[in-house]
């Protein structure tokens, strides 16, 4: 992977800007403090990665329909698993359900590598190009059941699961390095919370933070359908 370039020298840096700013205030009012997290947020052009017709409200703090009956996480709970995962530029990062690529992204600003998972193949491409689209290219999007993790690249630093899951993916935590954090949403259909699971040399350490509501993690760890 090649370095990530910034995202506000980009052509549509300026694009929504007024509107971008105003997000970043809002989560900042909710308690977000992680500043890179806040600038990279600031930057990336969150209207690029919804359906056009949704441009004008990709900025509320609200998720979004991106098709194949998936959404795009609200930017507070964006920003909010992102800055509990406590990455750095040195950090490997494994995500799981990157749907349009937003998360990704944001990742990306954050972290050195980033490999993510979609399980609906039409959204990972739509996810890897959109990625490409502002110039990312230290992140990768593939096709395959997160559930199962990726392997080849683990151990990770962190690993962030934007669906909700009946219980913690074993494979997941199998694939983080002693002092690495899986950040995921646990429970049922329509209500869970949200978790942090942090590896320690003697198992894992269990945080569970506030209610949340995603769409199922489908797989073979997680909701059959």
């Amino acid at each position: 992977m090649r370095p990530n370039r910034t995202f506000s020298d980009k052509q549509f840096a300026g694009m929504y800007q007024p509107q971008r700013a105003r997000m970043v205030e809002v989560l900042r009012q909710r308690g977000i403090k992680d500043e890179r997290v806040l600038q990279a947020m600031l930057e990336i052009p969150r209207h690029l990665f919804v359906p056009e017709a949704l441009a004008a409200k990709a900025y509320g703090d609200h998720a979004l329909p991106i098709g194949a009956m998936q959404t795009i996480s609200q930017p507070y709970m964006v920003a909010r698993m992102t800055e509990l995962l406590e990455v750095d530029k040195e950090a490997t990062v494994l995500e799981i359900g990157a749907g349009s690529g937003y998360q990704t992204a944001v990742l990306s600003a954050v972290a050195g590598r980033i490999f993510a998972l979609e399980r609906i193949s039409e959204l990972s491409r739509i996810g890897q190009a959109n990625i490409r689209k502002i110039g990312c290219y230290n992140a990768t999007i593939k096709c395959f059941d997160g559930t199962l993790g990726w392997s080849e690249y683990a151990p990770y630093d962190g690993i962030l699961v934007a669906a909700g899951s009946p219980d913690i993916p074993e494979p997941l935590v199998a694939q983080l390095q002693v002092g690495g954090r899986l950040v995921l949403p646990v429970g049922t259909h329509d209500q869970q919370t949200l978790v942090r699971i942090t590896r320690t040399a003697e198992g894992v350490v269990r945080e569970n933070l506030e209610s949340c509501v995603f769409v199922k993690l489908i797989g073979r760890h997680g909701w059959k359908s």
